[in-house]
């Protein structure tokens, strides 16, 4: 058995790495291979963080073949990934089984669809993270971790570590070079070659050898005679790629199930015109051992797929990984802002590219929608372009066709001069942003070194280029209403509560943090006449533009009612009235209250909204007694009975809407109590200051479900206590 990773890793580049760090590299090479074999594991790989990204680079993997690993060469620590997870959260991930993968990260399940266990730990040193690793155990591990092995792991976690650490302090920068250190195992020469092919011989089905890379590296007579090809074509290829009637995935990936889960796997496969042919493969550590058969299959038991000899070969299964796990994101996507994080996050790190722009068509001209690793003075050259230029941003977005340059050269050539030409990139790729038959724009891609773009590397952007385009012009739909939205209820909230002698006012408004962050819930403050005001609160069903229009609906109909002189009940019944003919299918909470300055008291009507507090001049704090009504919009007619409240000079009515005392998990009473005692605790300062103590801790919350507004009311001494002490002395 021959370990090597330099000769098992063609072009890995390490033959230009710095004699220290190459002696860095073994070192920790070693101490990984040693640890595998303890562990019973049969891969191994290290991860460490790029400079200045968030992106961990694979350094070095033990037992399986690069192609395995593409997708994850470069992770982005915002990716939902196990190495991602150990290094971002400081924890051992430990996936036992393949349903635990399909449960705990579906994307990566769907591209390694296989019977394995996994751990991955952080490398910690002088408490920060600067490392992590991945291990994989063969389908026949228990879905468990051991005690033994979770030791065992912490002690290869910290060895790597302080190896690391120590290679930090020397001044040795341990990275990958242009590409990952790959160390596979390879059978050595155990007897006689001419014993073992006239045994092979004397066997009626063929056989052959794959190595770890899938490559043929043993084919007997017998068996390149069921291929149908001379050995000599077969041997140092993939089976796949030589013989065209096993291009199709499925068969691939029955070679990686066996490479990924250690058990025998098999397939049958029609090689034309009418032969089917049984393929049976016997994984171990070193390559895969593969028994052909005649197989007896009838015409209505077809197993499989059939490609013709001249059909394009399929995207390779890693490949997909990206396409399936940016889709599974950019659902989770609201505005063009989350669309170009998402697509900086996970895209360019797994490309290798350096930086990103998403430009939108607007009129006649690209407009820059968002950007990544652009100095924003450069960027703004894009921003603002005529869709008459000839630049290439603009060529993808008119044709619909993808545009890729290897190199600054070959763009040159096609586009002498262009404004990106004073950046420092030097690869680029344009994809046009198409939806729905609509282009919406183009996203660029740019790197910071020449790069080659694969027949594969190019399909799997194009198609990402259609994901983000639907995302893209689902997030700008989104934008457009939450600015409507934002305009409609700016509008309608009042900018400034009004002076009023004898009476105090304070409010605030925090939306929801959830969906569109708006709602429906309002309130106002309107002087009735010269000795009385009105305040009215409430809460529309909704967080839309459907709530926030009819929001602004019923706060005109109560000012318009309130200065007609109505009293609360009568401005209550008649906004119900108006609620039901307008047909909204929406219910709103209302509370409704007339304040006579002159006399020092409240007329209150409700309309199923919470109950105010109320602080008394001495410090205490009760919920009134209040004669409910039912909900506006609920039933045509309506009565809504009054509440008469007391409101000597000192007395403090706070009003607010449920989102206030409401949250999931949070029970109402509990909410309530501590409410009131903030508001016993308030030592009659600013009402400004007992607002945003009243609305401190829903402020603060990450997630609030629904919008809030408070109003608070204080009766102040004012002109009419002047009059009437005036009055008093005369008599």
């Amino acid at each position: 058995m021959v370990r090597d990773s330099r000769s098992a890793s063609p072009g890995s580049g390490t033959d230009a790495i710095d004699p220290g760090v190459r002696q860095a590299l073994d070192a920790l090479m070693a101490r990984l291979d040693a640890a595998r074999d303890r562990l019973g594991a049969h891969v191994a790989a290290l991860y460490v963080p790029v400079p200045g990204a968030d992106v961990l680079e694979l350094v070095m993997m033990l037992g399986m073949p690069r192609e395995f690993i593409g997708p994850w060469e470069r992770v982005a620590l915002a990716t939902s990934a196990p190495v991602s997870d150990a290094m971002r959260d400081r924890r051992l991930v430990w996936v036992g089984s393949e349903e635990a993968m399909v449960r705990l990260y579906p994307a990566i399940a769907l591209v390694l669809p296989y019977a394995f266990s996994l751990a991955a730990l952080p490398l910690v040193a002088e408490g920060a993270a600067i490392g992590a690793i991945f291990t994989c155990w063969p389908g026949w591990h228990s879905p468990e971790l051991s005690d033994t092995e979770h030791d065992a792991l912490m002690e290869l976690s910290a060895d790597l570590a302080r190896l690391l650490r120590e290679a930090a302090v020397a001044g040795l920068s341990v990275r990958a070079g242009p590409q990952p250190l790959i160390l596979t195992e390879e059978s050595g020469d155990p007897g006689s070659p001419e014993s073992l092919a006239a045994m092979v011989q004397r066997l009626p089905e063929g056989m052959c050898a794959l190595d770890p890379r899938g490559r043929l590296v043993w084919v007997t007579p017998r068996a390149a005679s069921l291929l149908g090809a001379p050995a000599v074509r077969l041997l140092g290829a993939r089976p796949w790629d030589v013989l065209p009637w096993l291009r199709d995935p499925v068969y691939e990936d029955r070679y990686r199930a066996a490479l990924a889960s250690r058990q025998i796997s098999s397939f049958v496969a029609l090689r034309p015109p009418d032969r089917w042919l049984a393929f049976r493969l016997y994984p171990d550590a070193s390559g895969i051992t593969v028994r052909v058969n005649e197989a007896n299959v009838a015409p209505h038991d077809m197993p499989g797929p059939i490609l013709a000899a001249d059909a394009e070969l399929p995207t390779r299964s890693g490949a997909y990984y990206h396409i399936l796990h940016l889709a599974s994101k950019l659902t989770q996507a609201a505005g063009v802002v989350d669309v170009v994080d998402l697509v900086a996050d996970q895209i360019v790190p797994s490309f290798g590219a350096q930086a990103v722009a998403i430009l939108i068509a607007e009129g006649d001209r690209l407009l820059i929608a968002g950007h990544r690793g652009y100095p924003s003075g450069l960027i703004d050259t894009f921003d603002g372009t005529p869709l008459t230029s000839a630049t290439p941003g603009v060529h993808a977005l008119i044709s619909g066709a993808p545009a890729f340059f290897e190199s600054r050269e070959e763009l040159e050539r096609m586009y002498p001069v262009r404004p990106e030409m004073r950046d420092t990139m030097s690869a680029w790729a344009y994809l046009p942003l198409v939806a729905s038959g609509r282009l919406v724009g183009t996203c660029v891609l740019a790197f910071d070194e020449p790069h080659r773009f694969t027949v594969h590397e190019r399909a799997v952007l194009t198609s990402l280029g259609g994901l983000i385009a639907q995302a893209l012009d689902r997030a700008r739909m989104y934008d457009a209403k939450l600015e409507l939205a934002h305009g409609l209820q700016e509008s309608l909230l009042p900018h400034a509560l009004p002076v009023l002698p004898g009476l105090e006012a304070a409010a605030r408004y925090l939306p929801g943090t959830e969906g569109m962050d708006i709602g429906g819930d309002f309130y106002d403050i309107l002087r009735v006449d010269r000795c009385t005001a009105g305040a009215v609160i409430g809460d529309v069903q909704g967080h839309n533009v459907a709530a926030a229009a009819l929001m602004g609906q019923i706060r005109t109909a109560v000012r318009a009612y309130a200065t007609a002189g109505a009293d609360p009940g009568a401005v209550l019944s008649q906004t119900n009235r108006l609620m039901n003919d307008l047909d909204t299918n929406l219910i709103a909470s209302c509370i409704y209250l007339r304040v006579d300055l002159r006399g020092k008291y409240a007329l209150l009507a409700t309309a199923g909204h919470p109950r105010p507090l109320l602080r008394t001049p001495e410090g205490e704090v009760r919920v009134p007694k209040v004669a409910g009504g039912i909900v506006l919009g609920a039933e045509a007619i309506a009565s809504y009975p009054l509440t008469r409240i007391a409101m000597p000079v000192g007395t403090v009515l706070a009003l607010y809407t449920d989102g206030l005392i409401e949250a999931p998990g949070v029970d109402m009473d509990d909410a309530l109590y501590a409410l009131g005692s903030t508001l016993a605790r308030f030592d009659d300062g600013p009402l400004d200051a007992l607002a945003d103590a009243l609305t401190a801790h829903a402020e603060q919350a990450r997630h609030r479900t629904d919008d809030i507004a408070v109003l608070l009311l204080r009766s102040v001494a004012g002109e009419y206590d002047a009059t009437a002490r005036e009055h008093r002395a005369l008599a």
